[in-house]
């Protein structure tokens, strides 16, 4: 089983570079200095030249706030880039597993979103992965989305790496109480492809969408205090966190107030059940005391 991953250095890209395949998978993964996913017919020429059996998309264009003023930029990456992986593994035969987001819907449910839910993204963010959904499903039939949510890793730019470093800096951080979802670890997405990928390998797939995230939810102020109290032992010093509503923290674009994921169905069809949301933080936590103290 030969796998190509776009986003070698991201969040995801970088667990599953990382992670303990076996012996039989042959892993090769491409970052943004090797592929420019702007560049739509390099895009293509990797999957065509590389000829693997399962093409993984964890690259993204994440900047929620920028991507306000970059839409263009955002749509190539999001929309445009997926799009052209997916004709590609139409045309040699790969599946491709794609990794989307709850930034697709807009936050009025009472209820976890199901797969089966309308997206009506607020952002331009959201907007341009909802389209690159669309894309994936209308070039490649063998395609499994993958949305997630609030992803969290020893790797790039994420809300728990945000907090750890203000805690060094300030004594009281200001935290978004109003807004709900449910926090996953960057490990724990790459455990749920592993499974999927046995299942394509078995040949006993259900093509299609699906929703995987941490167990359980949480509001970004109820986060940031697990981050800390977890943290504690590592920190110079114990911030006081506040909580504060969307309207007192304005930023460019809107998020949605409530984006919690039923991952029922990926249970059912993979037999995937997401631990709890807060299960990885102490080893993420540990792995960047380790770093920092090397």
């Amino acid at each position: 089983m030969k796998l190509l991953i776009f986003g070698k250095t991201g969040q995801v890209g970088s667990e599953l570079y990382r992670y303990n395949w076996p012996h039989y998978y042959s892993i090769e993964a491409v970052n943004r200095v090797e592929i420019d996913l702007t560049d739509h017919l390099a895009v293509a020429r990797c999957i065509h030249s590389k000829n693997p059996d399962v093409v993984i998309n964890a690259a993204a264009y994440t900047a929620v706030d920028q991507a306000e003023s970059e839409k263009e930029l955002a749509f190539k990456i999001n929309s445009e880039a997926p799009g052209i992986m997916a004709r590609a593994c139409a045309e040699t035969g790969a599946a491709l597993i794609h990794i989307s987001t709850d930034y697709v819907f807009d936050g009025f449910n009472k209820a976890p979103y199901r797969e089966g839910d309308k997206p009506a993204p607020f952002s331009i963010y959201g907007g341009s992965k909802a389209r690159g959904e669309r894309n994936v499903r209308e070039a490649c039939d063998r395609h499994l989305i993958l949305r997630t949510s609030w992803i969290y890793s020893v790797h790039g730019s994420n809300f728990l790496k945000t907090v750890l470093r203000l805690c060094s800096e300030r004594r009281e951080l200001r935290i978004v109480s109003d807004q709900t979802g449910c926090p996953t670890s960057a490990t724990s997405i790459a455990a749920a492809i592993q499974k999927m990928l046995f299942a394509i390998t078995d040949m006993e797939v259900a093509w299609g969408t699906y929703h995987f995230c941490g167990s359980g939810q949480v509001t970004w102020h109820g986060f940031a205090e697990r981050i800390v109290n977890q943290a504690s032992p590592f920190l110079i010093r114990k911030p006081n966190i506040q909580p504060v509503s969307t309207e007192d923290y304005p930023a460019k674009a809107r998020r949605p107030a409530y984006s919690v994921l039923d991952c029922s169905k990926i249970g059912k069809k993979f037999g995937i059940y997401p631990e709890s949301w807060d299960k990885g933080l102490v080893e993420v936590i540990n792995e960047l005391n380790m770093s920092q103290g090397q």
